[in-house]
């Protein structure tokens, strides 16, 4: 892991990339996105999830394809510029619930039977990422499913890659780990696990 940028990205710096570019990643218009969460809700193994829990949801142009499958779905973000368009998006979905959170400094208490950690792993130091892993696993009940979907190439800003956020839970995900590995796909430039915790 790299250990030259010890810190994770705090919320400051999507405050900024999100004053210079409403939709700085293209959820809203790329087709490699729209492939992708394509490829993320196809890889979820049940057609329903009583509670789910979308850990950076930006925009909500997942969360709001997401929603159908789900009892509740918990969406956070550490941006309320993102937030703010994710609750326009999302208005008419009464099943979501869109909050302003950092984890893993902040995390909510009630079990979740998914949780989806799509485009976020990589900008946690290596600390916080040892800390979220507990706090993932410990949130999910025997049978809850982790979904891991992330960008592979380096980036310079990162704390991490996105293949090193995947081997880190797969590393939970050995014989006597918490987690064990239900699928796993690799693209041209991102990755998608999904583990269950046994």
């Amino acid at each position: 892991m790299n250990e030259n940028q010890p810190n994770s990205l705090p919320p400051e710096y999507f405050d900024h990339v999100y004053a210079a570019n409403a939709d700085p990643w293209h959820f809203e218009t790329s087709a490699y996105e729209h492939g992708k969460y394509a490829a993320t809700l196809a890889a979820l193994p049940r057609p329903h999830y009583a509670e789910a829990f979308e850990i950076g949801c930006s925009l909500g142009v997942l969360t709001a394809q997401l929603a159908p499958r789900c009892g509740h779905l918990l969406a956070v973000d550490v941006s309320e510029t993102a937030l703010f368009k994710a609750r326009q998006r999302c208005a008419g979905l009464p099943q979501v619930e869109i909050r302003r959170m950092q984890v893993p400094e902040e995390f909510p208490p009630q079990p979740f039977d998914l949780i989806l950690v799509s485009e976020v792993g990589y900008y946690w130091a290596p600390a916080d990422l040892e800390k979220a892993t507990r706090l993932l696993i410990d949130a999910l009940p025997s049978g809850g499913q982790l979904v891991l979907v992330h960008w592979t190439p380096p980036v310079h800003d990162y704390p991490l890659t996105g293949d090193e956020v995947h081997a880190h839970f797969l590393n939970q995900a050995g014989e006597t780990g918490p987690l064990r590995h239900l699928s796993g796909q690799r693209h041209d430039t991102y990755r998608l696990d999904v583990l269950e915790k046994r």
